[in-house]
C-alpha cells in the first residue's frame, strides 16, 4: 500500500528546512495517514558496494556537498540524517559494508581534513556503535587536534536521548496503523511517525522525522482525513518496550520485502537507519521478533454500527418522558475523566450535544458526531454519511437503560466519549433538567493534540525545566502552572452552566 508519505517523508539536510511544505490537505490520500511536503534531492550515488566501485571520490564529494549545509545548521539530526544516508547504502550487507567503511570511505572522507568531513564523521558515530563508531571519533579527533573547528552542536550528541508519547493509533477498517513517539535531548524534542500496513504483513510503510511542536497538527489533520474517508480512528499508549518491539517488527517485515526488491526505496532506507538508531535507547521488550505470519494486525477494529430503522418519536398520548441518567466518559482518558448528568429522555440530539459541550467545557467550534445503532448523527453531510440530529431524539437511539452509544468532538483531535444510559429515572417535577450529578476531573482544553497529547500536556506543565513549558502556559493563558489543575471538578458549577 503506498502513502503520500513514503515520498516525501525522508529529508536530507539539503531539503530538510529549506522548502516550505505544502499544507496536508493540498496532499491528502485516501487512508489514515498522509503528510505534506516534497520528494527530497537526495545526492548521494548508491553503488552496490560503496567502497568498491570507481566512484568512491565521488561519493565523498557528494556526502561532503550536503554536508556544507551543516556549517549553519543547530539541530545535530540533521547531521544524523546525512549519516544515515551513507550508512543505508550498505544495506543488506551491512556487516561487510560496515567494514569498508571503517578501512576505505572514513579514512577518505577523513583525508579532507574540512570541517564538512568533521560534520559527517561525528554524524555517523552519533548513529552507529562499536568499532565504526571509534573509528569515527578517532579521525574526528585528528580533525579537531589539526584545528578544524567543532560544530556548535557537538557537546548535544553526549547527552543522553529520552522517549516520551509512544502511541499507537489505528482505523476502523484495518487499513493503516501508525506508531508515534517523541525523543528528546539536550533540549530539543523530534517527533517520528511511522506509517504501517496490515494489509502488507505489518510491514512499515514509511517513516517521518518532525519537529514535536508539529507533532499535534499533523496528527490532528491526518485523523481528519481519515475521517472524511469515513473511518474511525482509535489509539493506544504503548509501554515503551512494547513500542520498540512493535516497531522493530515491522522494519523488519519491510527489510524482509525489500530484500527482493532491486530498487528499493533509498529514502526510507535511511530513515530505517536513523530509526533503529534511536531505538536502541528504548528498553528491550524481552520477546522475540513476531514470525512473520504474527505481525499483521496492529489496529482495533471496532465493529460497525447497524443502521436498523430509528424507533418512532414519543408521541403525547405516550405521556411525559422519564429522565436519563447518563454517565460520558471520555475513552482513554487515564485518570478517567467522566461526567454524570440526568436529562429528560425526549430532548434532541442537537440539544444533548451542546450539554456535553458545557459539561466537559468544549468550545464548540469542531465537527461532531453521535455514533449510534441507528447511525451516525450530527450536521448533515452526505459524504460523512452523517444524518441531521436535531430531528433525532435521545430515547429514539437508546431506548432504556442500558444503552450505550458513542460521541465524537473534533475529528482531528478525536474526543471519543462512551455514553451509558445508567438509569432511567422517574421525573422530579421540583428539580431542573438538565443537571450534573457526578464525574471526575477537569476535561482536557480543545485542540491539545487528542487523549495521549493531553498526558504529555500535564508532564510539561508539571515540569518547569521542560524546553516547552512556558510555552504551554502562554497557549493557556497562564502566568504560572499552578493555576492549571487537571483534578478540578464541580458538579454544582456545571449544572449552573447548563441552566
Amino acid at each position: 500500500m503506498d502513502t503520500a508519505l513514503g515520498q516525501n517523508g525522508a529529508m536530507t539536510p539539503r531539503s530538510r528546512g529549506r522548502r516550505r511544505a505544502k499544507p496536508v490537505e493540498d496532499d491528502v490520500i485516501p487512508g489514515l495517514l498522509s503528510f505534506p511536503g516534497e520528494p527530497p534531492k537526495t545526492h548521494v550515488v548508491v553503488g552496490e558496494h560503496a567502497p568498491e566501485f570507481e566512484g568512491l571520490r565521488e561519493l565523498v564529494d557528494a556526502l561532503t556537498s550536503d554536508a556544507a549545509d551543516l556549517r549553519y545548521t543547530a539541530d545535530p539530526l540533521d547531521a544524523e540524517m546525512l549519516a544515515a544516508t551513507l550508512l543505508s547504502i550498505g544495506e543488506p550487507d551491512r556487516e561487510r559494508f560496515e567494514n569498508d567503511l571503517e578501512n576505505v570511505v572514513l579514512p577518505e572522507i577523513a583525508s579532507r581534513g574540512t570541517t564538512e568531513a568533521l560534520l559527517i564523521l561525528m554524524g555517523t558515530a552519533a548513529i552507529t556503535a562499536g568499532g565504526l563508531a571509534d573509528a569515527c571519533y578517532l579521525a574526528a579527533g585528528k580533525l579537531i587536534e589539526s584545528g578544524v573547528p567543532l560544530p556548535a552542536w557537538a557537546a548535544e550528541l553526549r547527552d543522553p536521548v529520552t522517549v516520551s508519547g509512544c502511541t499507537r493509533l489505528a482505523d476502523d477498517q484495518g487499513i493503516m496503523a501508525m506508531l508515534v513517539c517523541t525523543f528528546h535531548r539536550a533540549g530539543r524534542s523530534h517527533a517520528l511517525l511511522v506509517t504501517v500496513d496490515p494489509l502488507d504483513c505489518g510491514a512499515a510503510t514509511d517513516l517521518h522525522w518532525a519537529d514535536a511542536a508539529d507533532l499535534p497538527k499533523m496528527l490532528k489533520q491526518a485523523r481528519a482525513a481519515a475521517k472524511s474517508s469515513g473511518l474511525r480512528v482509535t489509539q493506544e499508549k504503548l509501554e515503551t518496550a512494547e513500542f520498540r518491539w512493535q516497531l522493530e517488527n515491522a522494519l523488519a517485515i519491510r527489510a524482509a520485502h525489500d530484500a527482493g526488491d532491486f530498487s528499493p526505496n533509498a529514502e526510507f532506507q535511511a530513515m530505517a537507519v536513523l530509526t533503529r538508531a534511536r531505538l536502541r535507547f528504548l528498553p528491550l521488550s524481552g520477546k522475540p521478533l513476531a514470525p512473520h505470519s504474527d505481525v499483521n494486525d496492529l489496529t482495533y477494529a471496532f465493529p460497525l454500527p447497524s443502521l436498523d430503522e430509528l424507533p418512532a418519536k414519543r408521541k403525547k398520548a405516550d405521556g411525559p418522558a422519564p429522565v436519563y441518567q447518563l454517565k460520558i466518559s471520555l475513552r482513554g482518558a487515564k485518570p478517567p475523566i467522566w461526567r454524570r448528568l440526568e436529562v429528560p429522555a425526549d430532548i434532541d440530539l442537537a440539544r444533548l450535544h451542546r450539554i456535553i459541550q458545557i459539561a466537559f467545557a468544549w468550545q464548540d467550534s469542531h465537527l461532531h458526531v453521535f455514533d449510534t445503532d441507528y447511525g451516525k448523527f450530527g450536521t448533515g453531510d452526505a459524504e460523512l454519511g452523517h444524518r441531521a440530529e436535531k430531528p433525532v431524539t435521545l430515547e429514539q437511539v437508546a431506548p432504556g437503560a442500558g444503552e450505550k452509544f458513542f460521541y465524537t468532538y473534533d475529528f482531528g483531535d478525536d474526543w471519543e466519549h462512551d455514553i451509558v444510559v445508567e438509569k432511567v429515572l422517574a421525573r422530579d417535577e421540583t428539580a431542573t433538567y438538565p443537571r450534573c450529578t457526578g464525574g471526575r476531573r477537569a476535561a482536557p482544553p480543545d485542540d491539545c493534540g487528542g487523549v495521549w497529547g493531553y498526558a504529555d500536556h500535564i508532564a510539561v506543565l508539571a515540569d518547569p525545566s521542560h524546553p516547552e513549558h512556558r510555552d504551554r502556559l502562554d497557549w493557556l493563558g497562564l502566568d504560572s502552572a499552578a493555576d492549571f489543575d487537571p483534578s478540578a471538578f464541580d458538579a454544582k458549577e456545571v449544572t449552573r452552566a447548563l441552566g
